[in-house]
Parts: structure tokens; C-alpha cells; sequence
């Protein structure tokens, strides 16, 4: 553990982000937990859009933006916390793009289907497959990868490739963990798969972010650079690693992804300094929650 390594503590992004020109904000676990909005959030993120800042909520959902937008409304998240949305769900679309008449198995929930509204693909078995599109697990509320382990290996033997839709792990919904996508994609490299990942950490997912807050600035005869940008999010392999490797600071938003026991202090300096020691690139500061 690197000792020397101190993060700051804040109550309110005003004081790191306030000055900035824009946010990339993850959503679940910063605007929401799957099934309530963060109050404060939308707060603050209002905020930063009435002081001139663009926003843009950059997930690894694998719903394209129109569905991930409805969802966000659902849930409670008003329309103008945000200027516009990314996602892996919309990287999932370009990537389909390049397999056009593909025959495709989509291993994931049915909530998931709009990702492939409009790609010339077919939807298939996986004995027919060519292509694999992962975008969870069919009932996150019950299984966990150990019982796709035959399905995975399966797939692998014939070496197909798969596009991970949601890089996620896992994710906080209400009060508990829940597996994602990538975990599948992990077990599916470890047996020899091949893995395209649509998603945080990954450079495209904020190439896009970049270039979509560019327009918004352009439009308003502005322009943006990437000093101008923070990165917030509760995710360090995903968005605290994947601002680094963008070239953006970020600061972090303790959740239960990395102190599932609430009796730990989240926010405890030797708790940031162990989870970010061997990171090239730790945030600039963490908190309890997105708040102006």
C-alpha cells in the first residue's frame, strides 16, 4: 500500500467540480441504486448545468440512450439533470454494426432486447449463433455466473466472439449485489472467449462522452478540453480507471461495491489508500454521495 497516498474527503463537489466545464457522471450508484434516484444528486448535477456546465451521464447500461432515458425517468431522475446520456447500450449498436446479417445469441434478459432495434442481425440460438451479445444475466435476482459455467464453455469451444454490453461486475440495486454482464465476459475470457467490451474502462465509451459533450458546448459557441472535464463515479475498475486511462481526474463515490460490510468506514483514509494504491491514476478526491 502506498502510505503517501492521500485523497481527500468532500462534502460538496462545488469545490473540486464547480469550476469545470463538464461532467462525466456514472449513473447507477451516483444517481441512482436501480430503484430510487439520489435526491442530492439531481441537485447537484442541476446545479452545474444552471452554472454553465454540460452534463452527461455516461453508464454501462446496455439499453441504448432512448430506453436508458425512460428508464432514468422511472426511477425518478428529472430530465434536466442531465444534458444528454452514453452508453454501452449505444457502443453495442455501433459494434453490431460491423456484423451485419450476423446470426447473434443474445445472453441476457428480455429488458434488454431494444439493443438490437434496428441492426441486421437475427436473433438465435446458441447452437446457431456466430456472434454472442452479452448483456447480463437472465435473472440477476437469483443466479450468479457459476451456474453459466456449461453454457460459457460451450460457446467457447467454437470460439465465438462476444460483445460485453455491460462491462459491469456488479452493481448496487436496493440493497444488495447483483452480477452484470462483465462478470459472464470475465468467466467467458478465462475458458479462451474472445471479448469486445462496450463499456467503462474501456477508451470508446468516452471518446463518445468527449465528443458528445463537444457538440453541446459547440452549440453555445463554446468549446470543451479535456482539462475542462471530471469524471465522477463509484466504480474503480470501471470509472475511476477509465477516466485515467482518458486522460480526465475523477472522484469517487464510496458505495457498497467496495465496502459491502456498512460497518467499515467507506471513506476511512487507509480503506482510499489500500483500494487505489496500485492505481496509475487514483481520483482527486471521494465522497459519500454526489452533492452541491
Amino acid at each position: 500500500m502506498d502510505a503517501s497516498l492521500k485523497i481527500p474527503v468532500i462534502d460538496s463537489i462545488r469545490e473540486i467540480g464547480g469550476s469545470r466545464r463538464a461532467w462525466f457522471v456514472d449513473i447507477w450508484g451516483v444517481m441512482h441504486n436501480g430503484r430510487d434516484a439520489f435526491t442530492d444528486a439531481s441537485v447537484a448535477t442541476r446545479a452545474f448545468r444552471d452554472s454553465g456546465g454540460v452534463v452527461v451521464l455516461l453508464s454501462n447500461s446496455p439499453r441504448p440512450s432512448p430506453a436508458l432515458q425512460d428508464q432514468l425517468r422511472l426511477i425518478g431522475v428529472p430530465d434536466d439533470a442531465y444534458d444528454a446520456t452514453v452508453s454501452s447500450g449505444d457502443l453495442t449498436r455501433h459494434e453490431l454494426g460491423k456484423h451485419k446479417d450476423a446470426r447473434v445469441f443474445h445472453l441476457g434478459p428480455a429488458r434488454d432486447l431494444p439493443i438490437f432495434d434496428q441492426a441486421a442481425v437475427s436473433l438465435t440460438s446458441p447452437e446457431e449463433a456466430e456472434l454472442i451479445v452479452c448483456s447480463g444475466l437472465f435473472d440477476d435476482q437469483v443466479e450468479t455466473p457459476e451456474d453459466y459455467v456449461d453454457l460459457l464453455s460451450s460457446l467457447a469451444a467454437r470460439n465465438l466472439p462476444m460483445i460485453c454490453a455491460n462491462p459491469d461486475h456488479k452493481v448496487e440495486s436496493g440493497h444488495r449485489l447483483i452480477y452484470c454482464a462483465g462478470a459472464l465476459a470475465a468467466a467467458y475470457e478465462s475458458l479462451g472467449g474472445d471479448v469486445i467490451y462496450a463499456g467503462k474502462p474501456h477508451l470508446p465509451v468516452y471518446e463518445l462522452a468527449f465528443e458528445t459533450a463537444s457538440q453541446i458546448a459547440a452549440a453555445r459557441g463554446e468549446t470543451i478540453t479535456k482539462s475542462d472535464v471530471l469524471a465522477i463515479g463509484d466504480g474503480a475498475k470501471t470509472d475511476i480507471i477509465g477516466a485515467g486511462v482518458f486522460g480526465v481526474p475523477s472522484v469517487f463515490v464510496a458505495s457498497k461495491l467496495h465496502a459491502p460490510d456498512e460497518s467499515v468506514g467507506l471513506l476511512d483514509s487507509e480503506h482510499l489508500a489500500a483500494l487505489f494504491a496500485e492505481e496509475p491514476s487514483p481520483p482527486i478526491a471521494a465522497t459519500h454521495g454526489l452533492r452541491w
